[in-house]
């Protein structure tokens, strides 16, 4: 399975997908998917890393726990992120963000995105990997 993310149309906000081999590599690229709502993550410099842990009843929760701590990382911090690494262990997620602080002369920050949402979300395997999206506020 080809490790990747895209956007999909929805109404006035926008779905994020990720898709990987792991469970644990959808949810890091579904968080690429996010931050390329507000940017292009290849244009984040890997500056700082930011730890996060979340847990949750189930996967799809935990999804959502795990793009919205990214949000509240986001505003507190007034960074973006570019890159991720997550580890998973049943419905509890260790992962580092890793980023810089924002600028907008260099990000051109496109939205804002509010928060994670339970709209189409959805964490399953298919084709031998995983798929994990949602929709996010924008």
């Amino acid at each position: 399975m080809q490790t990747r993310w895209e956007h999909f149309e929805h109404g006035a906000d926008i779905g994020v997908r990720g898709w990987g081999a792991s469970k644990a590599e959808a949810f890091e690229q579904a968080a690429l998917a996010m931050m390329a709502v507000i940017t292009t993550p290849d244009h984040v410099a890997n500056k700082e890393a930011i730890e996060i842990d979340c847990e949750a009843p189930d996967d799809e929760m935990l999804l959502v726990d795990w793009l919205n701590a990214l949000v509240y990382e986001m505003s507190v911090r007034r960074m973006l992120f570019g890159r991720f690494h997550v580890q998973l262990n049943n419905h509890h997620l260790v992962a580092q963000a890793l980023g810089e602080a924002t600028s907008v002369q260099r990000h051109h920050p496109a939205v804002e995105v509010k928060g994670a949402t339970f709209t189409t979300l959805s964490v399953v395997p298919v084709d031998g990997g995983w798929l994990a999206q949602t929709v996010v506020d924008v």
